[in-house]
């Protein structure tokens, strides 16, 4: 269980203006619809302004404009933490209380580990059960594999890094300080690399050797599934404080910029690079060799197939959806827009 904690002391370590009772003690985060007088909620958007008005919650995070009209109108008596940024505040307050609470996870190597000799294994590292450490690996201080984790040859991880089960880390890759790859993460296997000769009878596809490695930046969170190929001849790398979502596949030879974001089921092909600070929708998609813009958006859906030059723009390639009956009656006018268009090309031609 978290430990409970003064509000004035939180105010005071994240520097954000209190409102309120200093000594009321808290246990933790809610959501406004559920939280009680012990628990930290947040206003963000001004359409659930009503139902901050009625929470239940002890404190509420919020911006200036919010507090002006949740504090008058609401008859509630709850004490309140003002930021500009009302949301990182209220994720760094989470952090906290998921910070004190104890894990009494038992550091050291379990017994049904399977740790090879030449392995690097700090004192302060906890390597759970089933777990496999090949020859040559190297982690820093206060790594944890939860269990079931498989580390190649010659992998490196950095300090605090958290590694969920069933996660397959393929030789020669490292991974920076403070990540955490959740459950299923495969990074490192090969890229998807064949060269085609159909000249012989029959023909086949002749494998690439994918000989590079995945260079893994710091404070990277990878979800769940997530698959990273090596490179082929270069390293596959990924910058600083890149956050991937669930099924998240990144091709051999790319590189994504630091603090990227990346939505579920997203994709990038091979020798793509991405900039920073990017935020790509979920199930969109990108052609390989392209490059794309610092602070590029790209929309839900959206499938990407020519570089991006210009930083700091919004794109979206996806049909609104309609009812059914409509999207068909769209679908053939829009299987028939050749014919429109050279019916057209023939009308001004003959005026």
């Amino acid at each position: 269980m978290s430990k409970k904690v003064l509000l004035g002391v939180l105010a005071s370590h994240f520097g954000a203006q209190l409102r309120g009772d200093d000594t009321l003690e808290l246990s933790g985060v809610a959501p406004l619809d559920i939280a009680t007088s012990q628990q930290i909620s947040f206003l963000v958007n001004p359409i659930y302004r009503d139902q901050a008005l009625t929470s239940q919650s002890g404190v509420l995070i919020l911006n200036q404009n919010d507090f002006d009209v949740v504090h008058q109108s609401s008859a509630i008596d709850r004490s309140y933490l003002i930021s500009s940024n009302p949301y990182a505040l209220f994720a760094r307050v989470a952090q906290y209380f998921e910070s004190l609470r104890d894990l009494k996870n038992a550091i050291g190597i379990h017994p049904l580990a399977d740790v090879d000799p030449s392995a690097c294994v700090p004192a302060d590292c906890t390597i759970g059960p089933f777990c496999s450490l090949a020859e040559g690996v190297v982690l820093e201080s206060g790594v944890h594999l939860v269990s079931h984790v498989r580390l190649g040859k010659n992998v490196q991880v950095g300090a605090d890094t958290t590694i969920h089960p069933m996660t397959v880390i393929y030789e020669e890759c490292q991974i920076g300080k403070r990540c955490i790859i959740h459950g299923g993460v495969v990074i490192g296997s090969d890229g998807f690399g064949f060269a085609p000769d159909f000249s012989a009878n029959g023909g086949q596809w002749v494998k690439i050797p994918q000989t590079g490695r995945v260079i893994v930046g710091n404070d990277v969170e990878c979800g769940a599934s997530m698959t990273i190929d090596r490179g082929a001849m270069s390293d596959t790398i990924i910058g600083d404080g890149c956050k991937f979502d669930n099924q998240v596949q990144i091709g051999h030879n790319v590189k994504v910029g630091a603090h990227t974001v990346m939505a579920g089921c997203s994709g990038i092909a091979g020798s793509t690079e991405v900039g920073s600070l990017c935020v790509i929708g979920g199930y969109s998609n990108f052609s390989g060799h392209l490059k794309i813009a610092d602070r590029t958006t790209v929309s839900g859906g959206t499938s990407i197939t020519k570089s991006i030059k210009e930083p700091g723009k919004h794109f979206t390639g996806v049909f609104p959806f309609t009812q059914h009956a409509q999207w068909e009656k769209n679908a053939a006018i829009l299987r028939g827009l050749d014919k429109l268009r050279q019916q057209l090309r023939d009308f001004i031609k003959n005026r």
